[in-house]
């Protein structure tokens, strides 16, 4: 069996240039961060705005009006004449 040590003291020496800092690396920074939490405010506010209108709207269909759902045919009879065309 290899030696623990020697195993750890490899993978160390492959974690230490991950360690290191370059300038030449680029990085999101603070702007980043910022735009980043500025567009996770703006969905935050959208999803609270869409509940807050969801809640107004009403889901409830009558079952006397079938499942049509076309505007202007509710409580109209269900053997209504159809318009000619011609």
């Amino acid at each position: 069996m290899p030696d623990m040590s020697a195993s750890v003291s490899l993978a160390v020496t492959h974690l230490i240039p991950l360690a290191e800092f370059d300038e030449n690396k680029v990085t999101p920074g603070v702007l980043g961060f910022i735009v980043f939490a500025v567009m996770g405010l703006a969905v935050w506010g959208l999803m609270k705005s869409m509940n807050k209108h969801m809640s107004k709207v009403d889901f409830h269909q009558d079952a006397a009006s079938g499942s049509g759902g076309e505007a202007g045919t509710k409580g109209a009879p269900a053997s209504a004449p159809k318009p000619q065309r011609g």
